[in-house]
């Protein structure tokens, strides 16, 4: 395809250039704010028009709920960015913008006033631009974190193409984006100048950075290493449910198949004949309101029944290697994912191949971030995944220790190639685990609260912002005091 290009130059060629460029495939990063009505809604139906439209998304920044800029008497924004590929020319591609945006109920009115959906081309290709209906990169971008932050996360810190490196050309008044960022503020404005990273779930926007949350296990299985054949009943799971949540839990994660070491699969009917009258049962209970819901499972069908009765978020020991639907599906239901670390299955995690690591830290970023890569070309945006390392799956007792210890290297290792997948929340299950056993001689898995709730602490302290628990009245009082600690290292 070829544009005209009065307005389309080489950052090495004059302003008043006029050339013809073939315009292949090219990588862009488009901005996406709302304000009015359905927010959320307004986003992912803008990347269904987007993706009919022509423009493969490939990465999804954070979502920011940030306050509104220039006109300040108006609704709080969302904000975002999205990297694709297209071949489109950037004239079309803006007429294909604002085709959404007019289709999706923006009309003219005040300028940076409320609007349903607003999409900016940030990058394209290469190029600036010029012309009287667009500039690209924006000049304005420059002074706007809400518009910045998901710029960068779009990126990596290392720089893995020419175009990237192009882009970080672009920088007005510093030598990168990354310094651009920094001299804005950098990650001291998220949660601070009216600006927060939020993961959408259920009915609301979940600041998960703000405290630590505290999912509960309730295992429906027969066989689970620690309390397996206690909540078989619904009464018995019912009545489990209740305790925990009065003990503090924010969110309560059922199990109907077991994914201890050596475990046999049961099949989907079966999984599914244990769980779905215990959620059916748990969410009519006034206790539950305000409480989330998880579903620990592999299977998308499972996954799939779960949110229509009414989970939140689903989890996924496998990271989505157990079942090939499993991103369609979630990405369908539009609910958040916890992709986990696991190699082999749980009849296999444990082999000696499984087990060999020359970093364990680095190893499991790299493997997780391939699995959380695949989930966002399939549609899962990066503001609704959630990373666990997958303490006590294909680790052995000093690969375990190492993981507590290094999440900020996780995350670091994570961040060299997204940004805004490394800022995600991070889950971690050290409980009642094996290796507990090991390092403090318990053979017995209900003696392990005491290391739990060291582990989890250690985990906590090193940036772990969901702990997933079977004793939740112990775990929430270290959560309590984490959580303490870390504020006061923030505010001084």
């Amino acid at each position: 395809m070829l544009f005209a290009a009065r307005s389309i130059c080489s950052i090495h060629s004059s302003p008043d250039c006029v050339v013809e460029v073939h315009s292949p495939e090219q990588e862009v990063i488009i901005a996406l704010g709302s304000n009015v009505g359905n927010r959320l809604h307004n986003f992912d139906e803008a990347l269904h028009l987007m993706k009919q439209s022509g423009i493969q998304i490939t990465r999804h920044a954070c979502l920011y709920e940030t306050a509104p800029a220039y006109v300040t008497d108006q609704p709080q924004f969302l904000n975002s960015a999205v990297r694709g590929v297209t071949k489109l020319g950037p004239h079309e591609l803006l007429s294909v913008l604002k085709k959404i945006e007019k289709d999706m109920g923006r009309t003219t009115g005040i300028r940076y006033g409320p609007r349903p959906i607003d999409l900016d081309i940030l990058f394209y290709g290469k190029f600036k631009i010029h012309s009287e209906i667009l500039d690209v990169p924006h000049e304005r971008i420059w002074e706007r974190p809400f518009v910045v932050a998901p710029l960068i996360d779009l990126l990596g810190s290392d720089i893995d193409s020419d175009t990237v490196a192009r882009w970080h050309s672009f920088s007005k008044h510093s030598s990168n984006l990354f310094e651009l960022w920094e001299k804005l503020g950098g990650e001291s404005l998220v949660r601070r100048n009216g600006m927060k990273r939020v993961l959408p779930v259920g009915n609301h926007l979940w600041d998960w950075s703000s405290k630590t949350s505290l999912m509960g296990i309730l295992n429906l299985t027969p066989d689970s290493f620690s309390d397996g054949g206690k909540y078989i009943s619904v009464e018995a799971a019912v009545s489990r449910v209740r305790l925990m949540l009065s003990d503090g839990a924010d969110m309560i994660d059922f199990g109907a198949q077991s994914t201890r070491p050596n475990a046999t699969k049961i099949s989907v009917e079966e999984e599914l004949d244990r769980l779905i009258p215990v959620i059916e049962a748990v969410t009519k209970i006034p206790e539950i309101e305000g409480k989330l819901l998880s579903v620990d499972t592999f299977y998308s069908e499972v996954a799939s029944e779960a949110v229509k009765k009414g989970v939140h978020l689903v989890n996924d020991v496998s990271g989505g290697r157990l079942d090939s639907s499993m991103y369609n599906v979630v990405a369908a239901l539009r609910v958040p994912y916890v992709a986990m670390h696991m190699r082999g299955d749980p009849s296999s995690m444990q082999n000696p191949e499984n087990l060999q690591y020359n970093d364990v830290c680095k190893d499991v970023a790299f493997e997780l971030y391939e699995r959380l890569k695949e989930a966002e070309l399939a549609g899962i945006p990066a503001w609704r995944l959630i990373l666990d390392p997958g303490i006590g799956f294909s680790k052995k007792t000093e690969h375990n220790l190492d993981i507590l210890t290094g999440l900020t290297a996780i995350r670091t290792e994570i961040a060299r190639r997204s940004y805004a997948l490394s800022h995600a929340p991070l889950l971690i299950g050290p409980s009642r685990k094996r290796f507990l056993g090991d390092v403090c001689c318990r053979a017995a898995a209900s003696e392990r609260d005491p290391a739990t709730v060291a582990a989890v602490t250690a985990g906590m302290l090193n940036g772990a912002n969901i702990i997933r628990v079977h004793n939740v009245q112990y775990n929430a009082d270290a959560l309590r005091l984490c959580d303490a600690l870390l504020e006061r290292k923030q505010n001084t």
